[in-house]
């Protein structure tokens, strides 16, 4: 049976969608393992992102309603290694059906007071699906889209790194042009030339090893 891992935050423009979409591909083209996206946010910008790769094909599905999650998901984690969910920029019934499902829920969460206000109503989320779950599923966060050397960046771990309830992974994702670049482009950074992107991939690299090692 695949395992589930969830990009969840109620907030959006965090990099749940950029995330996704680079977990799935490296997934797919490092790691060589069977994986699906699944794209739940109504925006649908993973599955618009994905649908125009050339170089990876990623296998996708829309799925927006809460049912259709419960029901679809463990079905669908017989044919995959992994299943990596974009979640909605809301706290909605399709979020309560994702972690009723996920075997990991990552929260990406940007170095800003709002930002650190939204994680922590999420991570309340994550809390009440592990209270019925008996402990499931695995909440971890990740600081996104930082600043080097900023305070505010400080800031963020310093107050994240204390959440009884989330593990904060180790791994920083910094603000790049590259990162931004991507979407349009319908690449990864993995594709886009510089030093930039080379950064960002070995970061990226790093953020998924960690979630890995999490999963049984």
């Amino acid at each position: 049976m695949g395992q589930v891992i969830s990009l969840v935050n109620q907030k959006g423009g965090v990099s749940k969608s950029t995330t996704s979409v680079h977990l799935c591909y490296w997934l797919i083209k490092k790691k060589k393992r069977k994986t699906l996206l699944i794209d739940v946010d109504t925006q649908c910008s993973s599955s618009k992102w994905v649908e125009e790769m050339e170089e990876v094909k990623i296998p996708m599905l829309v799925i927006q309603s809460p049912d259709d999650l419960l029901e679809q998901i463990p079905e669908l984690t017989a044919d995959y290694d992994y299943l990596v969910v974009d979640g909605p920029a809301s706290l909605s019934e399709s979020t309560r059906a994702i972690l009723f499902r996920s075997d990991l829920a990552v929260i990406p969460v940007q170095p800003s007071g709002v930002d650190l206000r939204s994680a922590s109503d999420t991570v309340r989320l994550v809390k009440q699906a592990q209270s019925v779950r008996n402990g499931s599923p695995i909440a971890v966060l990740f600081l996104s889209r930082a600043v080097k050397g900023t305070n505010l960046k400080k800031e963020a771990i310093a107050l994240l790194s204390k959440n009884p309830s989330a593990t904060l992974l180790s791994t920083v994702i910094h603000q790049k042009q590259a990162i931004a670049d991507t979407s349009g482009q319908s690449e990864t950074v993995w594709n886009l030339p510089g030093f930039a992107a080379s950064e960002s991939a070995a970061e990226y690299e790093e953020l998924f090893k960690e979630i890995l090692e999490l999963l049984p």
